[in-house]
């Protein structure tokens, strides 16, 4: 349990570092998109691991997906 917990902390850590060294790399339009894609995974990773909804209900894990994935659909779209 230990080890899974400090995986995903590290691999957390990992993903934001990465999206601060993407915007000295990379064209700005693909980092945005980059940035964003990274945020909502990240989001998934904390709701499911930190939060335990790996052990919740059905309805918790789909809504909290759909949730993820519609708010990265409009941030794409409007920015």
């Amino acid at each position: 349990m230990k080890q899974t917990l400090f995986s995903t902390f590290i691999l957390l850590i990992a993903m934001t570092l990465l999206a601060t060294f993407s915007v000295f790399k990379v064209n700005p339009e693909i980092t945005v998109k980059v940035i964003i894609a990274l945020s909502i995974a990240k989001f998934w990773l904390v709701a499911f691991q930190f939060m335990e909804l790996k052990k919740a209900h059905a309805f918790w894990k789909y809504l909290i997906l759909g949730f993820g994935g519609l708010m990265g659909i409009i941030l794409v779209i409007l920015l």
